[in-house]
């Protein structure tokens, strides 16, 4: 089945804006579904709650979606009750699958992230066993988005064994995903040596994030391949570039700062986190590095 109409919850959030105009460019008709709804480059704008079922199927039978994109959950929970955040990523992700299956659309998208391993926002050190980590590796969330993220993709895997299941559904573990202007500033201005992050506070950040990010337009080229994807079922995916985030050397990072097992080829600043599935099953590789 041809896809032409896709539906991009929260595309007014901080990557939607780029996955819109990417799916336009590769030709795609794009609805944004926010509850602002004010996209300022989709073709079609929706106020629509995620978590409400209600604004979802009205949404989507509308536009005659063959594919839903859901990026409509809280980003950062600073500041945000831990109820509200579980909420955001586990209701509305179901609420995006039920609805999806009941007007027998396709292919669903789901923004996931490397918290659903236990890492990123975790108040302790992330527990890293080997490196590069890979779609194997255990999960240990704690915090209500780790546990939101994790939790997500288990619906997905049980909605996967669904009859009526969209043919595929991609969580894709997103890191952070920076401008040109963020990057600028946060990488190649700042100091990036492990002293230099412990000196400006943001060594724990780094460590729980693998040192790891992400160009929006290669998120963006991600997502449009997910949809694509000729797979059944569901999948997760890391996504990052292929760099780290610092110039120490990535085997210093798995040796001083984890204390893992080096399990793949970690010469030069090589990211940590392998992307090869992404690649396997999506044909996706990254290509913007912030050292360009």
């Amino acid at each position: 089945m041809s896809v032409n109409s896709v539906v991009v919850t929260g595309g007014t959030g901080n990557i939607g804006a780029a996955v819109i105009e990417h799916l336009q460019t590769h030709g795609y008709t794009v609805t944004n579904a926010s509850r602002s709804g004010g996209s300022v480059v989709a073709d079609r704008d929706f106020r629509t709650d995620a978590l409400n079922p209600g604004d979802l199927t009205a949404t989507l039978a509308a536009v005659d979606a063959d594919a839903v994109v859901h990026l409509g959950m809280i980003s950062t929970p600073t500041n945000v009750p831990g109820h509200r955040v579980f909420e955001s990523n586990v209701q509305s992700t179901y609420n995006v699958l039920e609805v999806a299956a009941a007007l027998d659309i396709d292919h669903v998208v789901l923004a996931s992230s490397m918290s659903a391993i236990g890492g990123g926002f975790e108040p302790e050190p992330a527990r890293i066993d080997y490196l590069p980590v890979d779609e194997s590796h255990r999960a240990t969330p704690s915090n209500p988005y780790g546990l939101g993220k994790r939790l997500a993709e288990q619906t997905a895997d049980g909605f996967a064994r669904r009859a009526d299941a969209p043919t595929t559904i991609t969580s894709l573990r997103f890191p952070w995903m920076p401008s040109e202007d963020e990057a600028r500033a946060t990488f190649a201005e700042a100091d990036r040596s492990l002293d230099g992050l412990r000196e400006a506070g943001v060594f724990h950040t780094a460590r729980n994030t693998l040192f790891s990010y992400l160009g929006r337009e290669d998120a963006a080229r991600a997502v449009r391949l997910a949809i694509e994807a000729d797979f059944q079922g569901h999948e997760v995916c890391w996504l990052a570039a292929a760099d780290t985030s610092t110039p120490v050397p990535s085997a210093t990072l798995a040796r001083e700062v984890y204390d893992a097992e080096i399990r793949g080829e970690l010469e030069g600043n090589r990211s940590l986190v392998s992307t090869e599935k992404a690649r396997r099953v999506l044909g996706w590789e990254p290509e913007w590095s912030w050292r360009q």
